[in-house]
């Protein structure tokens, strides 16, 4: 709507917008800022905004803005081909289409498919597969037998498939339980920075085609997670548990093992699910508890702590 001929040459915040760019609106608070903005236009989904304002309306501002955003992007330029610093076993299947920075370590049995970037001083163990189109970042280690799927990135000082914490005790001593599964990473799958995920004890570790992880996020040994799971900074998620799909844990949020979650349950803010929990809800609390029970918890405790502050003025006035 507005000016069909417009020059747009980049992106801004709403609030701090800039002449020539676009930005968007989604939060219904943000939109305080649309008349004192600087940016040349909006995409929104309120008609209204744009009534003396030049912009795009459509269904998912944010949605759009993220593809907007993409096209803006000033993407780091890829090498393609293999570093001459780099070591390559012989005994490898290699794309003909593919970059492998300085440094990097490829192991005996590797197989790499088309367009992926395996980025400087990243190792990838014996017999692991990375499928097509996918980004591995710098300095990071893929243990040998893992797999990672298509299309998937992953960010700097992740490490897939390290040994799952396992020891058996006898007589003060603990003994290393051999952890002989592997890492099995699905399509479409994103980890951030600094993440961990570890191989199974017997069978694999697995996750889920579409899932995300942001960073310092632990997946330990024998985890099964569904599709599309989303895994704030600071997760930990212990030995065996299984997850449903489009299950979301907020940042520093966990759970202990051999439990399940259903399938798109939500846990919130460093709660902790100490026992199976079942979709379709809210968790909040350590323990983790339906948010609207936890809510009514905390208002009894705070109401117990002014009972206490009342107690002890009336001792005081006495």
């Amino acid at each position: 709507m507005g000016n069909p001929k417009l020059e747009i040459n980049g992106v801004s915040e709403i609030q701090r917008g800039r002449s020539g760019t676009i930005t968007f609106l989604s939060n219904p608070k943000y939109k305080k800022y649309v008349k004192d903005t600087a940016a040349s236009a909006i995409l929104t989904a309120d008609e209204s905004v744009l009534t003396n304002f030049d912009g795009i309306l459509v269904d998912n501002p944010q949605l759009v803005f993220a593809k907007v955003l993409e096209y803006f992007q000033d993407k780091p330029k890829i090498v393609w081909g293999i570093h001459p610093t780099a070591t390559i076993s012989d005994n490898t299947n290699i794309s003909g289409h593919v970059s492998i920075g300085p440094n990097c370590v490829v192991d005996e049995g590797v197989r790499i498919g088309e367009n992926t970037v395996i980025g400087a001083n990243t190792v990838l163990g014996r017999n692991v597969v990375v499928g097509a189109n996918s980004n591995l970042h710098c300095n990071i280690h893929v243990y040998h037998s893992c797999t990672i799927g298509n299309s998937c990135t992953i960010f700097s000082g992740t490490v897939i498939g390290s040994d799952g914490f396992g020891y058996v005790e006898l007589d003060g001593i603990h003994h290393k339980t051999p952890q002989t599964g592997s890492v099995v990473i699905s399509d479409n799958v994103d980890i951030g920075a600094n993440c961990s995920i570890d191989r199974g004890t017997i069978g694999d570790t697995f996750i889920g085609p579409g899932s995300k992880m942001d960073n310092l996020v632990h997946i330990a040994h024998n985890v099964k997670t569904g599709r599309g799971c989303l895994f704030a900074a600071g997760v930990a998620i212990a030995g065996s548990v299984e997850i449903g799909d489009f299950c979301i844990f907020a940042g520093q949020s966990g759970v202990v093992p051999h439990v399940k979650i259903g399938n798109r349950a939500v846990f919130a803010v460093r709660s902790g699910a100490t026992k199976s929990l079942s979709g379709g809800k809210v968790y909040a609390g350590m323990p983790a508890r339906e948010i609207r029970e936890q809510n009514k918890k905390d208002a009894v405790l705070s109401e117990i702590d002014i009972l206490k502050k009342r107690i002890s003025k009336i001792e005081n006035d006495v």
